[in-house]
């Protein structure tokens, strides 16, 4: 499976400031899977240390962290060469042993022609008890994979192609194509293994049955985050969220029996293990937008919309028969898998809009920033007279020159309201960060108001 971040590591791999490569992730993303095709694939050498598996190798960062002495270790233990410019040392799992990660920066100092990635589950959990190498590594984040990269598994590169292009009409026949595949990934969602489980069956049992190991992987991790919080709550509130993406939420509705604080508390520990994700309003006045980030007004999502599925309930018996992706589980899962793709997209936080006023319920679903500019996003099937919220943000906000809708419909710009009607497909590339094309690309379009 090829994934984005494999331009990303090709590009750390040749950079003159190249530091230690920590990659950050949600279990079961696809974080060492990623980093084996890349270590097998662009150096003539490849070492994997693996530290949950093999707990007798924490011994080799007891002593002093001197990289040359902890390398030469790992050489005996693999019984390979690590040659500084040619050999790609990976240690996975390293949460599990702290010092580790603290050795990182003396791979930096010490040895910084070798290239040095690690990788883990939880890794926020193992950090705040360590003195973090801050300045002596870089970061990468790696996310379930995206509707193009989900195509592109399945063996439809020319699919992936179209969505990665400027949003644009296309022939209705390949715009059905491309809703009824949509309509399928928001059941199979991106987790690389429930994918692979479809792509080699074809069957969608097949794939449930992987989503519902890793939601069971997850709870089984709540041991590891004691004492902070009691693994009932969490899954208590890793549910509800799952419920409630799309809506405002409110600590108090997310389990009963609990305090807020309690609650709270169990809500920050899912997102540092980037299960879920915050969504916190903002104002579209300027950038950067969570200058203007109000903490205490915020959504969430899941960390893939595959699982949401799982933890939510929903009846698969009615939700899998209806055809428009804007009313399946109330348009809840269009609005998950719009900011699942403004994530990637974005390669930021993500932020919406609602209205402060008293007694007002005026609110747009995303913000984006593109080139620059920011486009209140909204996720409807509706004519353009519909959208109240949509026409208030941008009439109180006449820096945000045009909003868009992504719907199920075909694409259709509006330029007399500021409004782009643009297909679900499409948000990656409507929504992805700087100039990538040249020419006359769509992002100069929208940027004019044109």
């Amino acid at each position: 499976m090829n994934r984005f971040i494999d331009k990303a590591l090709e590009q750390w791999k040749n950079s003159r400031r190249r530091k230690p490569l920590i990659l950050r992730g949600a279990r079961q993303v696809g974080k060492t899977y990623s980093i084996k095709q890349f270590g097998e694939t662009r150096f003539d050498n490849f070492l994997l240390v693996d530290l949950e598996r093999n707990p007798a190798w924490h011994r080799v960062f007891e002593g002093n962290l001197h990289a040359r002495r902890i390398s030469s270790e790992f050489e005996i233990l693999l019984n390979q060469k690590i040659v500084p410019g040619k050999t790609l040392l990976f240690i996975d799992e390293i949460q599990s042993c702290p010092r580790a990660i603290s050795a990182l920066r003396y791979f930096y100092e010490d040895m910084p022609q070798l290239h040095v990635i690690a990788a883990g589950s939880l890794l926020e959990f193992a950090m705040k008890d360590i003195s973090f190498p801050v300045g002596r590594v870089q970061f990468l984040s790696l996310q379930p994979m995206c509707f193009a990269e989900y195509l592109m598994a399945k063996g439809r590169e020319e699919a992936g192609r179209i969505i990665l292009s400027e949003p644009g009409k296309i022939p209705e026949s390949t715009h059905e194509l491309l809703n009824e595949e949509l309509r399928q990934y928001f059941f199979i969602g991106g987790m690389p293994e429930s994918v692979k489980a479809f792509v080699e069956t074809g069957s969608l049992q097949e794939s449930f049955e992987v989503q519902s190991e890793i939601c069971e992987t997850y709870r089984l991790d709540f041991s590891k985050y004691r004492p902070q919080a009691d693994k009932y709550c969490l899954n208590t509130v890793l549910t509800a969220v799952a419920q409630r993406v799309g809506q405002q939420i409110k600590y108090s509705r997310l389990g009963e029996g609990y305090s807020n604080p309690t609650l709270k508390k169990a809500f920050d520990l899912l997102r540092l293990a980037r299960i879920i994700t915050k969504i916190s309003s903002s104002d579209p006045s300027g950038l950067p937008l969570g200058a203007s980030a109000f903490a205490k007004i915020f959504k969430a999502l899941m960390v893939d919309i595959g699982l949401m599925r799982h933890l939510s309930g929903m009846p698969m018996d009615v939700e899998y028969q209806k055809t428009d992706l804007l009313n399946i589980y109330r348009g809840a899962m269009a609005e998950q898998y719009v900011g699942q793709e403004m994530i990637v997209s974005q390669n930021t936080d993500i932020y919406y809009w609602s209205r402060r006023a008293k007694s007002s319920s005026a609110e747009v679903d995303y913000l984006s920033v593109v080139n620059g500019h920011i486009f209140p996003i909204e996720v409807k099937s509706g004519s353009s007279g519909r959208l109240k919220s949509m026409h208030l943000c941008l009439q109180k906000y006449p820096n945000c020159r045009k909003g868009i809708v992504f719907s199920a419909r075909p694409y259709a710009d509006l330029p007399e309201q500021h409004i782009i009607f643009i297909p679900l497909y499409f948000v990656f590339s409507a929504t992805r960060t700087g100039s990538y094309r040249k020419g006359n690309n769509w992002y100069r379009t929208i940027d004019t108001g044109s």
